[in-house]
């Protein structure tokens, strides 16, 4: 403990911004988090796919449009003050702001966001699919990305709502770059990706001043920024891998913030000093029915299955703090959610729609999951709750990998999993839960309704294509939440949860925001008393 300590306290006195020398408690401008950042790979927005990644692109720069600290939920203004649609000719024009400047000094310029857009197709690293969804290429993306003084011009082919297009946009690759500063930096045509993998080139509330992998990171405040400057000074995540760790430095005030610690930790927490946040997360977690397993193909046995899971029982023991009942698709915290939990476990209900339908009893299946905690607990939660039907569970655990396989050749007959949207646009989800034209086993799509054989009927089929395209934003959500409860009435998909994340903190500290992904998460708020 004593080397952390030390180790962490180094960490500040080499920064410019002046500390206390001693660390009985963390500096009143400088907000300290304990957390795990040994996932970063990259922090380059054009390559960051990775969960901390995505929190310091959103806390370095900005986009054309962006989901936002004051609302998470409410797609706002960025670097664009206004845009206008031109539906016929599939495109969007946007005004940027008069006065931004990138944290070099440099302003932001439309052609900065034209390059930015292209760098991201032209070095086709991980995120780059959710642009090309635009009918962007390497040899066409200048031409469907262009500037005029102070606008750009974004085109796009496809029929897509301009919401879809949008929501696109203010995802983690269309974050726009200092093109400038970083084509400065470019070694071997890379386009200055290795020298933004170690450094920032922002416009955003924080700028980058210090990353160590697996160590540290240090955020400078800009206090240029066009929403106005942080509220603190800086932020330090402090790589901290070990839970009982965090909590420890927590509790002697080393730290303000602990982002990993278990419900069991939070538990013995005392909430007069440490309060703790809950936040739903973007992940939703089912039990599915392959319908190339007969016994499974009679809807009576779909809607059976979504009295027979202890939704409360699970959440309310050793699912809590972990998940909150969901049973819609799309997550709870984004536009377009279905909220409304219509299923409670009741098994004297379950065993009378099996008894009406006629369903021949008792019915035996293999149920697939991940072999570790909570999904082998929640397994046999569920091998008990379905046996009081006649529905008998054999718990199937096996590595991550080894179920996935599993699941994308369909060969289960049951699975226990979760499904998180790639962009903050309904029809990410949609598409996974609603949508299958095309059943036949030759034509694999990476969505839960073709891995469990689910020949989706074709007006949802429909439903999903026209909500894509839906051109008016509050129709569009409303679209949504109708195909979800098409979905949650009459599907082999039984939702049942929502991730949540449970952060503890200086009861001193406000203002953090934390949205349904790590691309939502707001510093520039945060104060500490």
């Amino acid at each position: 403990m004593t080397t952390l300590r030390t180790t962490l306290l180094a960490s500040v006195l080499v920064l410019p911004l002046a500390v206390p020398a001693a660390w009985a408690e963390t500096p009143d401008d400088i907000l300290v988090v304990a957390q795990n950042i040994d996932d970063i790979v990259a922090i380059d927005p054009a390559q960051a796919y990775e969960f901390t990644s995505g929190e310091l692109v959103t806390n370095i720069y900005d986009r054309l449009v962006q989901y936002d600290a004051e609302d998470p939920t409410v797609l706002s203004p960025g670097l664009a003050s206004e845009w206008t649609v031109d539906e016929a000719a599939k495109a969007i024009t946007f005004t940027l702001r008069d006065g931004v400047t990138f944290h070099s000094g440099n302003p932001v310029r439309a052609e900065d966001v034209v390059g930015s857009f292209a760098r991201v197709i032209k070095l086709n690293l991980t995120p780059a699919f959710i642009l090309t969804q635009l009918g962007w290429t390497p040899e066409n993306v200048e031409q469907m990305v262009t500037a005029d003084g102070n606008s750009v011009t974004v085109r796009y082919e496809g029929d897509f709502s301009p919401a879809f297009v949008l929501n696109v946009l203010a995802s983690r690759p269309a974050s726009v770059v200092d093109m400038v500063t970083v084509m400065e930096n470019e070694v071997d045509g890379d386009m200055g990706n290795a020298w933004l993998n170690a450094n920032s080139a922002g416009s955003g509330p924080f700028s980058l001043q210090t990353f160590r992998p697996a160590e540290l990171v240090r955020l400078e405040a800009n206090a240029d920024y066009f929403k106005g400057a942080p509220k603190v000074e800086g932020v330090i995540l402090q790589h901290v891998a070990e839970s009982a760790t965090q909590q420890l430095l927590l509790q002697q005030g080393d730290v303000d913030m602990a982002k990993n610690l278990t419900p069991d930790q939070i538990a013995t927490l005392d909430p007069q000093a440490i309060k703790v946040e809950v936040y739903p997360q973007a992940a939703v977690h089912f039990l599915s029915f392959n319908q190339k397993v007969e016994s499974l193909t009679n809807p009576a046995v779909w809607e059976a299955a979504r009295y027979l899971v202890d939704y409360e029982g699970m959440t309310s023991s050793f699912l809590a703090g972990q998940m909150e009942v969901h049973q819609a698709f799309w997550p709870k915290g984004f536009p377009g959610s279905l909220d409304e939990t219509p299923y409670t476990y009741d098994p004297e209900k379950a065993k009378q729609i099996l008894a009406d339908a006629g369903v021949e009893l008792p019915i035996s299946v293999t149920l697939d999951v991940i072999n570790s905690a909570p999904f082998t607990d929640m397994a046999q939660s569920l091998q008990a709750s379905f046996a009081e039907a006649g529905i008998n569970f054999e718990i199937l655990p096996g590595t991550g990998s080894q179920v996935i396989t599993k699941y994308r050749d369909r060969s289960h007959e049951a699975m226990l999993l979760y499904w998180g949207p790639d962009f903050m646009d309904p029809h990410s989800n949609a598409k996974a839960f609603a949508y299958n034209a095309d059943n036949s086993d030759e034509a694999y799509q990476a969505t839960t309704t073709w891995r469990n054989a689910w020949a989706v009927p074709d007006d949802m089929n429909r439903m999903t294509t026209a909500a894509l395209s839906e051109p008016d934003a509050a129709k569009r959500e409303q679209m949504y939440r109708d195909l979800q409860a098409r979905v949650q009435e009459s599907s082999p998909i039984v939702i049942m949860f929502q991730a949540t994340y449970q952060v503890a903190m200086d009861a001193g500290v406000s203002g953090y925001v934390n949205g349904a992904t790590s691309d939502f998460v707001y510093y520039r708020l945060v104060d500490k008393q």
